[in-house]
Parts: structure tokens; C-alpha cells; sequence
């Protein structure tokens, strides 16, 4: 997980696909963090994103760096606890600190369950871990 952690975080942006009835939705994110050893993510509980995630939680995230390329796809499991959204303050205060507080009602944060990143490069077989 970590190795995914600090890929998504060279990435700067990373894109992150959910799906409303039998349409594909994605959308920029930047913000990432591990806490109690799970890949978390941050978003608005205002957007149609959250939403689209609490009604299927099966996502996929895709980002690119310097020519190599991951992939995660796992459940997206919302955590409602303090704790969890100080961490991902902690650790994206200068992306985040413009748009939420840890007690603002609009800051939601969640982690990965079952999750699979599959590394991809242009020079080398792709290789997959899961966490």
C-alpha cells in the first residue's frame, strides 16, 4: 500500500472514475493519505462524487507519472471518524486547508477495501499488489 501511497502522491493529480446507473463519471483529485494502514482519499459530501460512491462504492483511480502509469480499483468504505479526517488534514494541509476544516459537515473521508494497483510503464510487464 505504501508503494501506491507515494505513486499517487508523485502524481500531484491523480483521476478518480465512479459510475451513476450505467454511466462512467471521473474527475481530478490530489489529496491521498495512509492512516491505520489503509489508502484514504478526501472529498466534499456536497458533490455528486460522494454520493455516486456511497450508492456503489466500486471505484478506480488512475494516475501518471514521469512514463509509468497505476491503476487502483478497489471499494471506497466511508469512515466518519475525527480521527480520519485530522490525519488527511495532517497530511494535505496546504491542498486542503482552503476548502475544509476536520468539523465543517462537508469534509468526508474514505478508505480502500480490496483494493488492486496494477503499476504499468512503457518499458516493463505491468505488475500488480493487492491491499
Amino acid at each position: 500500500m505504501n508503494e501506491v501511497l507515494v505513486f499517487l502522491k508523485s502524481c500531484g493529480t491523480f483521476y478518480l472514475a465512479t459510475n451513476e446507473g450505467d454511466k462512467p463519471h471521473v474527475r481530478p483529485f490530489g489529496a491521498v493519505c495512509e492512516f491505520e494502514g489503509k489508502l484514504y482519499i478526501v472529498t466534499n459530501n456536497q458533490k455528486n462524487v460522494y454520493n455516486q460512491i456511497l450508492n456503489n462504492a466500486c471505484i478506480e483511480i488512475c494516475g501518471m507519472n514521469k512514463g509509468a502509469w497505476l491503476r487502483v480499483e478497489g471499494k471506497a468504505i466511508h469512515d466518519d471518524r475525527r480521527e480520519a479526517r485530522q490525519a488527511m488534514m495532517d497530511a494535505n494541509t496546504a491542498a486542503l486547508s482552503s476548502m475544509y476544516t476536520v468539523d465543517d459537515n462537508l469534509m468526508e473521508v474514505l478508505y480502500l477495501e480490496e483494493a488492486t494497483a496494477t503499476f504499468y510503464s512503457f518499458t516493463s510487464e505491468p505488475r500488480t499488489v493487492k491491499f
